[in-house]
């Protein structure tokens, strides 16, 4: 384990943790960017799962248990929905995406007034996972939130084979490989509380077992994970299905194949893209995404090559600490592009709270002095 870390890392650790806590509303939720026009005011469940995990790795415990507050009220507010999404499904007749949970909410816990890439399965699963992963950590009994797990466990059964959105609020027509292997972890993740009865239990296992397979058998080319069912092509949320996900084993062939794959298409001078035909601000590296690779590295038993992808995600810190949500660079995919998304929205988001809570989960993986692991 890597202990040794510059001044300006210790500073940097000691700002993403008073920053997401000091920004975490009343309501417990996590603001995905305080500044940025298009986030303002929203909390989603896959960015605040993640920013929870970061913080309660760090040793935040009483904040990640207000986020989870939050989810769990959020799905209780929503239950009526999701009991009319499970029946739907076990009649045959799906519901529309218009009718599925939204991906964010205000962080009020309501849904937003405004149009979005809404149907998003990925973030009910990492929730499931974060939530009992925190449980563990510190000890919390997970009965806390036990009405909310039951009802999400419901929710992804009865519709984890649908296409939705992506990460990334792109491709509702696919099913794409990194939502399946949050939908596997957080199911998986419910299995091991015992919360389940004996006829939900045994659909989640069953779900859990197919998505396992879909994600092997439809998932994979050229010794690599893929971007949807069907593609060849990469993207760089897939680390997250080896750490901190565990989905795919990081010591494995198809674990290894998929990190050098990552490194060799999707890494320009140490950061990480999205995807090769990114265009989203001219289509720069994420150092979330880079954290992400970090600890799929440090799990398949490379701490130096996690600890340089911490190293450059720190690297992109602004003067006062702040982590965006991309960096330019000089490295962009599509330059051109950039220029049609500022106009849009203003400037990248910084700071962006995901990208803090990750350097932060990397951080204590390595164990960084200064992190609690």
């Amino acid at each position: 384990m890597t202990t040794a870390h510059p001044t300006d890392l210790t500073g940097l650790l000691a700002h993403s943790r008073t920053l997401i806590t000091g920004l975490q509303t009343a309501s417990g939720a996590y603001p995905a960017s305080p500044t940025f026009s298009a986030y303002r005011g929203y909390c989603w469940f896959r960015d605040g799962s993640f920013i929870a995990d970061g913080v309660s790795v760090a040793g935040d415990a009483d904040s990640a248990t207000r986020f989870f507050d939050w989810c769990a009220r959020v799905i209780a507010d929503n239950r009526r929905q999701i009991d009319k999404v499970v029946t739907a499904a076990a009649h045959g007749s799906p519901l529309p995406d218009a009718d599925m949970l939204p991906a964010r909410f205000t962080v009020d816990g309501q849904p937003g007034d405004d149009e979005w890439w809404d149907f998003q399965l990925d973030g009910y699963g990492t929730w499931l996972w974060a939530v009992v992963e925190h449980a563990r950590r510190h000890r919390i009994g997970v009965s806390r939130w036990a009405d909310a797990i039951s009802a999400t466990v419901d929710y992804l059964v009865s519709s984890w084979r649908r296409p939705c959105f992506d990460w990334w609020e792109e491709h509702s027509e696919a099913v794409h490989i990194s939502t399946l292997g949050c939908i596997k972890a957080g199911l998986d993740a419910a299995l091991g509380t015992g919360l389940l009865d004996a006829a939900q239990a045994d659909r989640a296992h069953r779900a859990s077992r197919d998505i396992a397979g879909l994600i092997t058998t439809g998932g994979v080319a050229d010794g690599h994970l893929t971007k949807w069912i069907g593609s060849p092509q990469l993207d760089g949320s897939l680390s997250a299905l080896l750490a901190p996900l565990g989905v795919i084993n990081p010591a494995s062939a198809l674990g290894r194949g998929t990190i050098a794959a990552i490194d060799a298409q999707l890494v320009a001078d140490g950061g990480v893209y999205r995807f090769r035909a990114d265009t989203f601000f001219g289509g720069g590296r994420w150092p979330l995404l880079t954290c992400f690779l970090g600890l799929a590295k440090l799990a398949a038993g490379d701490p130096d090559g996690a600890r340089a992808c911490l190293d450059w995600a720190a690297s992109t810190a602004t003067s006062g600490g702040d982590l965006p949500e991309q960096v330019d660079g000089g490295r962009l995919l599509d330059p051109a592009a950039k220029q049609q998304w500022i106009d849009r929205w203003g400037t990248v988001a910084t700071p962006l709270l995901w990208s803090h809570a990750m350097l932060l989960r990397l951080a204590a993986d390595l164990g960084v002095t200064g992190v609690a692991a």
